[in-house]
Formats: structure tokens, C-alpha cells, sequence
């Protein structure tokens, strides 16, 4: 075969592969029409500004806490009895100090002996746990406290200049806490069946105290399915407390749960 032969050869068995690729599944294909991008809708613009804010979390600030030394400015070297007992004198947080949970926790804080004649089992105040949600450096101290009314207390602790600040309290009937990175995240009951509150409090430096940056109701792992539709009865009630206010150095588990109860 001459030359001019094998180049013809050669080209027909090129353009027959080249008319068999055309059907490769890893080709560019056409996806169709793009949709047209739609921006948002604005629903009544003129709307007038309302005039005192929507019910939240409440005031939300950093608060001192007296009567307690941080040793070198480290919360290691601080007794959390000692820091839940200074603050909940001072500070009652989420209740008023005619609250019946809040005298009774006050008066089991003396539970928390260190001896052996204070009784087992009564003091309210939870494992401590530490971890640096300011971003400082340095660890900060998480405080849970069961109170009478099946809720747990949650306080968090930092230390600015050898003084003792409370930078977040609340107060909820938690199913659990969790650490993750510079957050705290608390899952609580809600008022709607198969559903829970998850609230992701993290540091703003601006407020200088820990806020509720996310809250949404999730549904609830493992909760059942209800057997029919049910009318709507609205939005689930959702108040939580008003507030300003881990395992060891990261360890990111729950201090612990109380007994469901309360509600938002």
C-alpha cells in the first residue's frame, strides 16, 4: 500500500472514532435553559418602625463578680462552688430573687462542702468545664447548676484584669451542651412535639459577652412520626430567659442534663 493510501486509511479510521466518541456520557452536555434569578421580594415597605424591640434573650452584658481572686488570672486555680456562690448571691440572672428555685439553689449551694457532713447527692453545682471561647489564650470556665425547677442554670466565666466576669447566663430545660470550637450549643425542650431548640452562643467582642448568634427548633432525633396531620396551632411558644449574664481544656462533652422539665 503507498503512502498516499495508508494516510487515507488512517484518516477514515480516525473519523469513524471520532463519530463513535460523540456519544461519550463524559462530554459536555446541554443542561437546558438557566432560570431566571429572582431577587427578593419586599413585603410591605411601608411598614412603620416598631417601637420598643421584639421579645429575645433580654439584655445581654458582661457582669463582675466580686468576693472571688483568680490566682495569675487563671480560672484552673478558682473553686467553681466558690464562683456559683458569689455570683448567684449577686446576680439571681434568669429569676428574681423571690423565685422559689432561686432561694432553694442558693440555699443547697452550702451542700457543696468539701467534707464528708454535708449531704450526698444535694449540691447543685455540675462538673466545671474549660475552654477559650473569647480567644484570648486563654480558658474560660463553663458552670452548669441543676435548680429546683428541673432547668440547669448555664454560666460562663472569663477573666479581665484579675477580675472575675460573667460573660453569659441562661436558664432552660436542656437536653444537653455541647463545645465545639469557641462555641457553646444547648439543646433544649420545646413546646412542640418531636422538636427541640438548638441555640449556639458564641463571643462577640463588641458586646464583650457571649450571644445567641443561632436558634432554630430542629426536629428531634428518633422522635416518632404523628400518625395524622394536625392543624396548626400556631407558633410554639418560645421565651427563653432573660440574661446577660468540657471535659478539661477541650474536650468537648456535656457537663450534664437535669431532668427534662420547664420549657421555654
Amino acid at each position: 500500500m503507498n503512502r498516499s493510501r495508508r494516510a487515507a486509511a488512517a484518516f477514515a479510521v480516525l473519523a469513524a472514532l471520532v463519530v463513535a466518541g460523540c456519544g461519550d456520557p463524559g462530554g459536555l452536555r446541554d443542561a437546558g435553559a438557566t432560570p431566571t434569578a429572582e431577587g427578593p421580594t419586599h413585603l410591605w415597605p411601608d411598614l412603620p418602625s416598631p417601637s420598643v424591640p421584639a421579645e429575645d434573650y433580654g439584655d445581654i452584658e458582661s457582669v463582675k463578680v466580686k468576693g472571688v481572686d483568680v490566682p495569675k488570672g487563671d480560672l484552673h486555680k478558682v473553686d467553681p462552688v466558690d464562683v456559683v456562690r458569689a455570683d448567684f448571691t449577686e446576680n439571681p440572672g434568669s429569676y428574681e430573687r423571690s423565685d422559689r428555685a432561686y432561694k432553694e439553689t442558693v440555699e443547697r449551694l452550702d451542700d457543696c462542702a468539701a467534707d464528708d457532713s454535708a449531704p450526698q447527692g444535694r449540691c447543685p453545682v455540675l462538673k466545671a468545664y474549660y475552654r477559650d471561647l473569647t480567644g484570648d489564650g486563654r480558658d474560660d470556665l463553663v458552670v452548669g447548676v441543676s435548680t429546683p425547677d428541673d432547668n440547669l442554670d448555664i454560666r460562663v466565666y472569663a477573666e479581665e484584669g484579675r477580675q472575675l466576669t460573667q460573660i453569659m447566663e441562661m436558664s432552660d430545660a436542656v437536653l444537653g451542651v455541647e463545645l465545639a470550637g469557641r462555641d457553646l450549643i444547648i439543646r433544649a425542650i420545646s413546646s412542640l412535639a418531636g422538636y427541640e431548640y438548638h441555640t449556639v452562643w458564641s463571643w462577640d467582642s463588641h458586646q464583650k459577652a457571649m450571644l445567641p448568634t443561632s436558634d432554630e427548633i430542629v426536629r428531634a432525633t428518633g422522635a416518632p412520626r404523628p400518625k395524622s396531620p394536625r392543624p396548626s396551632s400556631g407558633r410554639p411558644s418560645h421565651s427563653p430567659a432573660p440574661s446577660p449574664g468540657g471535659t478539661p481544656s477541650g474536650d468537648a462533652s456535656p457537663s450534664g442534663s437535669p431532668a427534662a422539665g420547664g420549657g421555654r
